[in-house]
């Protein structure tokens, strides 16, 4: 593989001719002197003649000269300087100033990058903080102020005092050999420090005073609400549970829950609603008077109730004042009723009590009474259809004149069976007779009358079971078969009035088990002692919310401040 060979590139700028060297005037003097001329880049081979025009310039000549450099093996041309410069990430007020710089020293650039580039190749720093001062005072703005405001707005906040870049020293020019000596360093380091004690004096300043605006003195109007103002208000605690009268015969999920304040969650939780709804604030204004009472002229006015208040602001004083809280836990309801006064606040307790007893009463009475009266209803029909069929078994009795015609058939029976007995001896008798030869004809006659007079008392008998009429009417057969029918019907009923009686006793017990109740744990005692304002945890509250609030906004300010900026 053959590799081609690379040549070099240069770049070579002409900052002035190429054909010269020390004018006539300088190579006189320097033979009067007996130097020799040196040997340099710049020597003169060709004589230059005068022109007539000496030593003066022109425009054309100056543009012609930067317009026709020749660029060296180090330098760049002005494309690449802009591309470096973008890379720099300048913002667009330091591109506006190095505009206005290149304007101020005559420079004509067609674009903000291009006016850094020619700035620097002047040897001057658009971003230097002597020359930006030397610009802002040249425009008229003397000001030390104006002049802080436009090095910020320049440098922006944490930028060095100076930004030190190598520059081109001008001929002729010789370097500063200004040494700064210690005493005046001193004094600029003491300067220093006292410029920025006094900026942290002044912000330190400016911090206390926005912190006694925004939250010392919300703070002290609420302390001196709470120690001087404030109505001094006596509260009455209050513990109740609700209990359940269970039966010792529980079983299943409600035996395994009983005795327990599961049992009676739901209860206590209707309870405490109940007490903190319009309904029980409303009968304690009508029984206490509690608008009445919280519109007292003694009682401070962020307290105090308007004398034609509406019942919904009467409302939201009643829940600020009257507390109630229930722990599932224990099972435990826990009351706190607040008034200006420790009798009014025990006398507000005691009622509301008596609304909870008598909101328990209610929770259960209408399963109880439900079940009461289904039980007492059933009773009460099967009882009523048992003295019908008594009725009827009794209107049968009578009717046929019996007391009883399985009795009355049994005894028939048993004549008819005893006559046939005799009836059967009779026939054998008869047939004893015959067979002789010479039957005794009168004993063969009686024997026959009597079989006679017995076939017709055993048919008479029989005919009164099924075809003789009684005075009713009817036969006795027909008579027992509806006997038998009522008796039979009265038997269910009975059986069925007892099913009734032990199911009412049942819904009896049933419904003592639904009973609830209230036992209290501590009973309402009128307070000796304010309970509120707690004058120094309200305070303090107060500190730390304005506190917050303060911080909230600071830091809300300063991020947006922040995002404006950049």
């Amino acid at each position: 593989m053959i590799t081609m060979p690379k040549a070099t590139k240069y770049r070579i700028r002409r900052n002035s001719p190429v054909l010269s060297g020390p004018s006539n005037a300088a190579r006189t003097v320097e033979a009067e002197a007996g130097a020799a001329p040196e040997a340099n880049d710049g020597t003169q081979y060709f004589e230059r003649h005068d022109d007539g025009f000496g030593d003066q310039t022109f425009p054309t000549a100056a543009a012609a000269q930067d317009d026709g450099s020749v660029l060296g093996p180090g330098d760049k041309t002005t494309e690449e300087q802009i591309a470096e410069i973008r890379a720099e990430g300048l913002t667009g007020r330091q591109l506006r100033l190095a505009r206005r710089m290149a304007q101020k020293y005559g420079l004509e650039v067609t674009s903000d990058f291009e006016a850094v580039v020619m700035l620097r190749r002047k040897g001057i720093d658009p971003f230097d903080r002597s020359n930006i001062l030397s610009m802002v005072k040249d425009g008229g703005a003397s000001d030390d102020a104006q002049t802080s405001k436009a090095l910020a707005r320049i440098d922006g906040p944490g930028a060095d005092a100076r930004v030190q870049l190598p520059q081109t020293i001008k001929p002729g020019q010789v370097p500063s050999t200004d040494v700064m000596g210690e005493d005046h360093r001193a004094r600029e380091i003491i300067r220093i420090q006292r410029d920025i004690a006094r900026r942290r004096r002044r912000k330190l300043a400016l911090l206390f005073a926005r912190l006694s605006f925004f939250v010392f003195l919300p703070t002290l109007i609420a302390g001196w609400y709470f120690f001087v103002i404030a109505t001094p208000l006596y509260a009455t605690k209050t513990e109740f549970v609700i209990q359940k009268a269970d039966g010792a015969g529980s079983s299943g999920l409600g035996g395994l829950f009983s005795g327990t304040q599961l049992a009676t969650s739901q209860d206590s939780i209707t309870v405490q609603s109940y007490l903190q709804s319009r309904d029980a604030m409303l009968r304690l204004d009508a029984d206490q008077g509690f608008k009445a009472h919280f519109s007292r002229p003694e009682i401070d006015p962020l307290k105090r109730l308007a004398t034609d208040a509406t019942n919904e602001e009467a409302y939201k004083l009643y829940r600020r004042n009257v507390k109630i809280g229930y722990d599932p836990s224990e099972g435990i309801v826990k009351m706190e009723v607040i008034a200006a006064d420790p009798e009014t606040s025990k006398q507000f307790s005691e009622s509301l009590i008596s609304y909870a007893e008598e909101q328990v009463d209610n929770l259960t009475q209408r399963l109880r009474g439900d079940q009461m009266q289904g039980a007492l209803e059933s009773y009460a029909d099967a009882e009523q259809k048992v003295f019908i069929a008594q009725a009827k078994v009794l209107e049968l009795q009578e009717k046929v004149g019996i007391l009883d015609p399985i009795s009355e058939t049994n005894v028939v029976m048993g004549q008819i069976s005893g006559f046939e007995t005799q009836l059967q001896q009779k026939k054998l008798e008869l047939g004893q007779l015959r067979d002789n030869p010479r039957p005794n004809a009168a004993r063969v006659a009686g024997v026959e009358g009597d079989i006679a007079r017995l076939e017709r008392l055993i048919g008479e008998l029989r005919s009164t079971l099924t075809q003789k009429e009684l005075g009713s009417g009817e036969s006795l057969a027909s008579v027992t078969g509806q006997l038998r029918i009522a008796e039979a019907e009265l038997q269910t009923r009975q059986m069925l009035l007892s099913g009734a009686a032990q199911l009412m006793e049942t819904a009896r017990i049933e419904a003592n088990k639904q009973v609830r109740y209230l036992e209290m744990g501590v009973r309402p005692v009128a307070p000796d002692e304010p309970t509120y304002p707690r004058a120094f945890e309200n305070t303090l509250l107060a500190f730390l919310i304005f506190s917050g609030i303060y911080l909230m906004l600071s830091l809300t300010a300063s991020i947006l401040r922040e995002q404006v900026s950049s």
